[in-house]
């Protein structure tokens, strides 16, 4: 009889998602905590949320699309001209700054005098002084306008078609302008194509690259819809994923922007995707190659140290989002966040090999709607930012242990 229940608990775990663990090693477990954060004041909404990290002081930072990823009339209708709805609801400003216990602590970002605000923001990075923000343009959507068919040719898409006061986006891209009764739509916002370097209060510090002139993949000064960026503190570097174009990685000096080097893929064939690039303590630099569902591993010159696939079978936007590393001394596992299956899979470091998952495709605490993006504190928490229609953060306690 135990032999039977045994069995059918293995399957029903099977039958929800959750890829059970290699003989040998146990993977963590984890509860969602369905009240964070705390409520935002003033109405506000997050949009499609596009990045999360967390700093030294375990206070966790968000991006998010903003105006663009709502749907105008029926969900910001305090922000429309004219209203259409009396109080609620507006966009939160774009970065948001939150503590452990989901306390709101800071917010700020949107267009300036002296910067080029993005079409749509992609990762956000920080470490004791600054915060980095990427400008990766619209997100890929199978079959929309700006979908894969497009990669390659410098300039591609332009941000979508604008949002009219009637509805969203088409196509899932966007634009701020929004149009009544047949009036002209606003022109498209330039070809995102740089990132950007603040202060952790939002003062502008430093652009990399120039909205509306993206470069190839062997340009040493522009970019082409950077996904994704990691910091390397001790050795003032700045590696950005330029992916969803370029397929590369190329790394700056943090402090002046100016060209260290550049790299493809490794292994048997070439970046496909390159969403994500994250560094371990051990300097070991991990990178999402989403189109091919596969992690790869370099050392810091680009040297390629080996790969591991994740969900072999998915298609459509493929399975490695994003990335982040454990916060045990040795970060024993790398946690992937895959937004097309609605799961974050667990990875040994060691070996890139899967020993288990959580969530489902859903909209209750726990379960997901494009989770494309992850990070962890210093006690094993993990938080989770969901793209497209998910726009909202959660938060995930490891199971017996502190939080």
């Amino acid at each position: 009889m135990r032999r039977y229940a045994t069995t059918c608990a293995a399957s029903m775990l099977l039958a929800a998602g959750l890829v059970l663990p290699a003989v040998g090693q146990q993977a963590p477990t984890y509860d969602v905590d369905p009240l964070w954060p705390k409520p935002l004041p003033n109405h506000w909404l997050l949009g499609s949320v596009t990045g999360v990290a967390v700093d030294a002081q375990d206070h966790i930072w968000v991006v998010h699309r903003g105006y663009d990823s709502f749907t105008v009339r029926t969900e910001i209708g305090a922000a429309t001209t004219p209203k259409t709805a009396d109080e609620c609801c507006v966009p939160a400003p774009p970065v948001l700054e939150f503590d452990a216990a989901g306390n709101l602590l800071g917010h700020w970002g949107g267009p300036g005098d002296k910067y080029e605000w993005p079409v749509s923001p992609g990762v956000i990075a920080v470490d004791a002084q600054s915060v980095w923000i990427t400008a990766a343009g619209p997100p890929e959507i199978p079959g929309s306008a700006n979908a894969s068919a497009g990669r390659g040719r410098a300039g591609g898409g332009a941000g979508g078609a604008p949002a009219t006061a009637g509805g969203g986006a088409a196509g899932g891209g966007g634009g701020t302008g929004a149009t009544r009764g047949g009036a002209s739509a606003a022109p498209p916002k330039p070809q995102d194509a740089h990132v950007l370097k603040f202060s952790r209060t939002g003062d502008f510090l430093l652009q990399i690259g120039k909205a509306g002139a993206p470069g190839n993949t062997d340009s040493t000064t522009a970019l082409n819809r950077p996904a994704h960026v990691a910091i390397d503190q001790a050795a003032n570097e700045i590696y950005v994923a330029d992916g969803f174009v370029n397929r590369r990685i190329v790394v700056f000096d943090a402090k002046t922007g100016a060209y260290k080097r550049h790299w493809g893929g490794g292994a048997d064939h070439e970046f496909k995707t390159v969403s994500c690039v994250e560094i371990a303590k051990d300097g070991t630099v991990y990178v999402c190659d989403r189109g091919n569902n596969r992690v790869q591993a370099f050392d810091k010159t680009g040297k390629f140290l080996k790969q591991g696939v994740v969900s072999r079978e998915t298609g459509g936007t493929g399975s490695v989002w994003d990335v982040a590393l454990s916060s045990d001394p040795q970060q024993r596992y790398l946690f992937v966040a895959d937004g097309h299956d609605q799961k974050i899979f667990i990875l040994r470091r060691d070996t890139l090999e899967t020993v288990g998952s959580f969530g489902d495709g859903g909209r209750y605490p726990g379960t997901f709607y494009s989770v494309g993006s992850i990070a962890v504190d210093s006690r094993g928490n993990l938080y989770t930012g969901e793209a497209l229609e998910g726009k909202r953060v959660q938060k995930f306690l490891p199971k017996g242990g502190s939080r």
